[in-house]
């Protein structure tokens, strides 16, 4: 009888964990060829040529006016990068890397005595986040982790990504 009880239980241990709702969507859509962030709006937009194919509102870094010029300003930053990276077991549930900085960001860096920074991510919310507290990231782009998963699943590296003001 105990071993009987013993099969069974490490064969509903294997399978539980299968029945859970995984992180890792798949996306077999039209391909998403370009992002847009308009941070005054707070909105991202997911286009496949010239088509909206999703669109969500976003938080910004915890001083959102204007360019990101270094390291610890709380800036996210403006122009146009690549998606260049993905980090699966981010902190805040999923992310996907932003190439900042670029030789420009460094420059404008340089001249101010400071380190540009990096590690820009478009990512999911961290658990610690509280309600209502917006523009809390230190300068990535945020979305619900349910949105994340989606983005995640969506855009590939390579992508171009322009954030205005």
């Amino acid at each position: 009888m105990k071993r009987r009880a013993l099969i069974l239980g490490g064969v509903a241990a294997a399978i539980v964990p299968a029945c859970s709702p995984s992180k890792f969507k798949r996306y077999n859509g039209p391909a998403v060829t370009f992002l847009v962030v308009n941070k005054s709006d707070r909105q991202m937009f997911l286009l496949h040529k010239d088509r909206v194919l999703k669109a969500y509102a976003i938080d910004l870094g915890f001083a959102p006016i204007g360019h990101k010029f270094f390291e610890g300003d709380g800036r996210t930053p403006e122009g146009l990068y690549l998606i260049d990276r993905r980090n699966p077991n981010s902190k805040f549930h999923l992310s996907i890397g932003i190439s900042y900085p670029n030789q420009n960001d460094r420059a404008a860096a340089e001249a101010l005595g400071k380190s540009p920074g990096g590690d820009i991510f478009i990512h999911g919310k961290s658990e610690k986040r509280k309600k209502g507290q917006n523009d809390w990231t230190w300068g990535c782009i945020a979305v619900t982790d349910k949105e994340m998963e989606d983005v995640y699943a969506m855009v590939g590296d390579g992508t171009p990504i322009q954030i205005n003001a």
